[in-house]
Order: structure tokens, then sequence, then C-alpha cells
């Protein structure tokens, strides 16, 4: 694994999912699960989040937007969490949203609406 790579990764991992829930998440990881976790932070968050050709709002937008379509309400409730701390408004989430509903249906919409709303109840904007 490159050092440095993961060293990037582990920094804008913290600092789009609190350094908490990412030192929280590592320290869980056994000899089974480590090597994953230490390549998706090298990977995903050095190599995918590690550049400057998109902000950190643009990137979560776009996670928002991916794995809400995917279906995954774990990590789509992750990311809002990281959507909040890169500047994601009530208002643009709710514009994601929308385009979920449009583009994978209105039973995923309704999903999304019931986690985004508990993620913004918790950061009191809502």
């Amino acid at each position: 694994m490159d050092e440095s790579l993961f060293e990037k990764g582990l920094s804008q991992r913290k600092a789009t999912l609190g350094a908490d829930y990412v030192t929280k998440n590592l320290a869980s990881a056994d000899d089974f699960t480590r090597p994953f976790q230490e390549a998706m932070t090298a990977w995903c968050w050095g190599f995918g989040w590690g550049d400057d050709a998109i902000d950190a709002k643009t990137r979560s937008m776009m996670n928002l937007a991916m794995i809400g379509a995917l279906g995954k309400m774990h990590e789509w409730e992750v990311h809002c969490n990281g959507a909040v701390t890169n500047g994601v408004s009530v208002e643009e989430i709710r514009g994601i949203i929308h385009v979920i509903g449009i583009y994978c249906g209105v039973p995923q919409a309704l999903e999304c609406f019931r986690v985004a709303r508990k993620v913004l109840e918790e950061h009191d904007m809502l």
C-alpha cells in the first residue's frame, strides 16, 4: 500500500466524516477487515478525494446521488453527515433527493428523506 496515499486519504476521510467516526471505524477493524479499510482509505479518500479537480462539497453531492441510487442507506447516512460537514445545504440535499426520486423511484426518495431528516435534525438544521 502507498503510505502517502493512505495518509492523504486518512486526512480527507477525517475532515469529511469526522475524526471520531474514522478513528472508531479503523480501531474496530481486525485482521479480516483491516486490509480493506486501509485500501479503501487510500483508494477512495486518498486517490478519489485527494486531488483538487472537484471540491469536497461537490464530491459530497455526487456521493449522495450515487449512494442514494444504489440504495445503500447506512452509507448514505454517513455521507449525508459528511455532506453537511462539507457545506451542503438543506435545500441542496432536498434537490439531490428529488433527482434520486426521478431517476431511481419514489420509494428510494422516501428512504433518503427519512435518513436526511434524522441527520439534519441531529445537526439542528431542521
